[in-house]
């Protein structure tokens, strides 16, 4: 075989992964008419999974759900042979709450309990397998909300029982785990894998409220009000399930969830690789010519577990070459190259402004494709 494979994560806040994938595929078909072009859309196990899982035979599955402050909201999972794929975006993502000003209210009230309600219907609907992907959260709930839809009963300092449809964290004193989804106990438990590129512990100055917070909603007293609260919640779950999982790397990602999920025996893969291999790019890869990968920004975190790299070490396994095309590139060269790629193509090459590239992004990744295909040596 002879053929490009185009595999981009999402441009956020502008194209989805699919979407971005698309118009570079078109530019390069535009210009190079023969050659043989696979979309491959990815994601690392955040925002826009479900998205990149929707090319791969994956079918969407609705759920009717609540959103972070209680709100009802229509969500979904993605299943496939047995396997359900949770994006806890889609049910307890930031975007979910943009109609509400971004205060310390918001960020102590916002509850996972809605990605809750979607992974109980996934083990209801029989998947042995149930992968959470966390990222782009509005929460700093510690899971507490998440576990409450599993069954987990919450109480208070009176004995009341706490509604987890907004975050109960604050007022949780006790926990009762006997009301447990039983397809989370005993031998022949399903099995939870967390997808997250975030290695953050719980607690402490670089735990999920001092590091995430801020970007929530919660001020410097916020902050220390939250890790107080998750810290009286991990000994609760420690002591209710002999499970310590607060320093675990990656309990902190999306505000203690994943702290909330290692405690119910979940073990963690890095996103990109967990989503590639779901979606087969390996076999993709095989036999091609030129890999076109990138993301909205290539920057130092693109090479710490975001897709492009992921998508570029695969490619670089397979022989391919791979160029990036992004919105813009803050890596020189020699950082490129260590990184695999040989040449970043980006939109601000074409438009030096940056809100009309936003504006503009599907247009000037055609033009981008076009520009990729007219590099390529005849086959």
């Amino acid at each position: 075989m002879n053929h490009v494979v185009v595999a981009l994560d999402s441009f956020k806040g502008s194209l989805s992964a699919r979407r971005a994938t698309a118009a570079v595929a078109r530019g390069l078909r535009r210009r190079a008419s023969a050659l043989v072009v696979h979309e491959h859309p990815v994601a690392d196990g955040g925002d826009g999974t479900l998205d990149a899982l929707a090319t791969a035979g994956f079918t969407s599955v609705p759920v009717t759900s609540t959103d972070p402050l209680g709100r009802p909201v229509e969500a979904c999972y993605a299943s496939r042979d047995g396997v359900a794929v949770v994006e806890l975006a889609v049910a307890s993502g930031l975007g979910l709450v943009a109609d509400v000003p971004l205060t310390a209210q918001r960020a102590a009230a916002a509850s996972t309990y809605g990605t809750g309600q979607v992974i109980a219907a996934a083990l209801d609907a029989g998947h042995r397998t149930v992968v959470v992907g966390l990222g782009g959260s509005a929460t700093t709930d510690g899971g507490s909300g998440l576990l409450a839809a599993l069954g987990v009963r919450l109480f208070d300092a009176d004995g009341a029982e706490a509604d987890a449809t907004t975050s109960p964290l604050n007022a949780v004193r006790a926990v009762d785990m006997t009301g447990l989804h039983p397809s989370l106990t005993g031998s022949d438990r399903v099995e939870l894998v967390v997808a997250s590129d975030v290695d953050n512990p719980l607690l402490g100055a670089h735990g999920a409220a001092a590091v995430y917070g801020p970007q929530k909603g919660a001020d410097a007293v916020m902050v220390a009000d939250l890790d107080a609260a998750l810290t009286r919640w991990a000994d609760l779950l420690h002591a209710a399930t002999g499970v310590d999982a607060a320093s675990s790397p990656g309990a902190g990602a999306a505000g203690g969830a994943g702290f909330a999920l290692f405690t119910l025996g979940a073990h963690a893969r890095r996103g990109i690789d967990l989503v590639l291999e779901l979606t087969g790019l390996a076999h993709r890869l095989t036999g091609a010519r030129l890999v076109v990968t990138g993301e909205g920004r290539l920057d130092h975190q693109t090479l710490r577990g975001k897709a492009p790299a992921g998508v570029a070490a695969a490619a670089r396994q397979a022989g391919a070459t791979v160029v990036a095309a992004a919105g813009s590139c803050a890596l020189d060269l020699d950082e490129l190259a260590a990184a695999g790629f040989a040449r970043a193509f980006t939109l601000t090459d074409l438009e030096p402004d940056t809100a009309r590239c936003h504006d503009q992004a599907e247009p000037l990744l055609e033009r981008l494709g076009e520009d990729i295909a007219a590099t390529l040596p005849n086959p």
